[in-house]
């Protein structure tokens, strides 16, 4: 059994000047910077003769906390955009006063934001859920089947963009992807080109109306032998 230890970011500047946190960045203050040494060195003892991985957000305070702690075990943390807090959208860079004088909406549920380009608590946790280290569910990604009839050959596209440590490439002779294939995760390649898409995934598709609708109604498997 996998325990899980949380950890929250040590007093930042943003917890002593009225501004706003979300995702503008803000250093440690010298208090957080012992709050997080303390923290560190309990830690080191707790962990002993334990295997262990440190993950944290990539906004500044959490990885100068996750630093910090992680000296004491001799741990570097993996930072990770999926573990930020909660996007609160135009309001970052301003004061909380600024916040509770101009938001557009008053959060009474979940799904409520204070600014349009504001995420949602949902928003949020679907954020988490959807991190592909630990969500349970089964999830498909298809490629674009080419033929290039010069080569008498299919060639498969990745579509899912490139950006910093993705680097997917068209090649006529060696397929170069976007993510590689992770056995260990329980991933699986399947070399099949399929005519049009599938059924299933169609029906999903036109039936949800958002992410985390989609997210709670995903298939469990394709549709083509059905």
């Amino acid at each position: 059994m996998k325990n899980i230890i949380t950890i929250q970011h040590t007093q930042s500047v943003h917890h002593t000047n009225g501004m706003v946190g979300s995702w503008t960045d803000w250093e440690l203050t010298e208090l957080g910077v012992n709050q997080a040494k303390r923290i560190g060195e309990r830690l080191k003892a707790e962990l002993e003769g334990r295997e262990f991985v440190i993950y944290s957000s990539d906004l500044l305070r959490a990885k100068q906390t996750a630093e910090i702690v992680g000296d004491f075990p001799g741990s570097s943390p993996i930072l990770r955009t999926e573990l930020r807090e909660r996007n609160l959208g135009k309001c970052c860079g301003k004061s909380v006063q600024w916040l509770r004088e101009n938001a557009e909406q008053q959060e009474k549920s979940i799904d409520d934001r204070f600014f349009y380009d504001a995420e949602s608590r949902r928003d949020e946790w679907s954020r988490l859920i959807l991190d592909d280290e630990a969500a349970p569910v089964l999830v498909y990604h298809g490629l674009n089947g080419v033929y290039i009839k010069e080569c008498k050959k299919w060639i498969r596209l990745d579509a899912r963009g490139n950006k910093e440590g993705v680097n997917a490439q068209f090649s006529l002779d060696n397929e170069q992807l976007a993510f590689s294939i992770r056995p260990e995760k329980g991933e699986e390649d399947r070399f099949i080109v399929y005519p049009c898409p599938d059924k299933k995934v169609l029906e999903k598709l036109r039936k949800n109306k958002t992410r985390t609708e989609l997210f709670d109604d995903l298939p469990t498997e394709l549709g083509y032998n059905a």
